[in-house]
């Protein structure tokens, strides 16, 4: 664990340093977060100075309760209403109108804000007893493999992060889906760990694929990288031919259990670089369920991987 690292469980803590002004790495259902009051804009911005992240690339408000997403969005429609009761807490982020009053550093000077009510015990104590909303990305350098442990947030982050409270391992393990609010019908910015066939049945109506210019977190089209180059197969057979019986390779492959494969996911590629493999072979799971977000997540680390060989 790098010096100077504090890790534990105390929620007492994790508020000092929040109500400071500080940077406290969070335990969700999904991944770890690197949060900030979102009321603070000194604060906010250190979030993207300790990532390296764009200062355009929006953030997700985390609250305690769905009555407090008046606080942030101008409105809650219909379908954000739906999906806000039958999902929260949860592993589901609504964007909606924002409120004039949400710093522009959050939003990325949009019109819109990501809210959502994660479902992890200790961080919705955490929430209720802070009062106000978290602004949290994953707690990692931007770009490369989301932390799913407070082991991982040490590792990446060190004394750039001013306590980690530590949940134990998040259960889902990829993040949380994106359900854009404000267009009719709702777009599904990124999938997650609320299946695209959940929100289908939910609304009652269709739903749209993601158009446009990235205005979610997760939307860029490389993401999520190790260090070792991704390579992607449809079968285990394929990845057993693509492998070669080399050395510095290694398969990954949890298509029998789609559940344990996104809890693993992350944590896979970082065994990988780990190990000092050159290659991860990843089998893709069939695009249904949580298929859809993991199969998300292995295009962007595998065009992240390529977008850096091409360099």
């Amino acid at each position: 664990m790098p010096r100077g690292t504090q890790v534990g469980t105390s929620i007492d803590d994790a508020l000092v340093v929040l109500r400071r002004g500080g940077l406290v790495g969070i335990p969700t259902e999904t991944v770890y977060g690197l949060a900030a009051d979102a009321r603070n804009e000194q604060a906010v911005r250190r979030i993207f100075a300790t990532k390296g992240r764009p200062a355009d690339h929006p953030l997700i408000v985390h609250i305690a309760d769905a009555a407090l997403v008046g606080q942030w969005a101008c409105d809650l429609p219909p379908a954000a209403a739906i999906l806000a009761g039958a999902c929260w807490p949860g592993p589901l982020t609504l964007l909606l109108r924002r409120r004039p009053d949400v710093l522009d550093a959050v939003t990325g000077g949009r019109d819109t804000v990501g809210v959502r009510v994660p479902a992890h015990p200790l961080t919705g104590e955490l929430l209720a007893r802070f009062g106000g909303g978290l602004a949290a990305p994953s707690a990692n350098l931007f770009g490369q493999v989301s932390p799913t442990t407070a082991a991982h947030v040490a590792h990446d982050l060190g004394d750039l992060v001013d306590y980690v409270l530590d949940g134990g391992a998040c259960p889902i393990g990829v993040e949380s889906t994106i359900v854009d609010c404000t267009t009719a019908p709702p777009q599904i910015l990124r999938p997650g760990g609320i299946s695209v066939e959940q929100i289908v049945a939910l609304l009652g109506e269709g739903t749209a694929t993601s158009a446009g210019a990235a205005r979610a977190p997760g939307m860029l089209p490389a993401h999520y990288a190790p260090r070792a180059k991704v390579v992607l197969a449809e079968s285990g057979v394929e990845a057993a031919e693509l492998a070669g019986g080399g050395h510095h390779v290694l398969i990954v492959d949890r298509t029998g259990d789609l559940v344990e494969y996104a809890r693993e996911l992350y944590s896979d590629l970082r065994r990988a670089d780990e190990l000092g493999v050159s290659t991860i072979i990843a089998v893709l799971p069939p695009a249904a369920g949580l298929g859809h977000a993991i199969r998300d997540r292995l295009a962007k680390a595998a065009a992240a991987g390529a977008a850096i060989n091409d360099r």
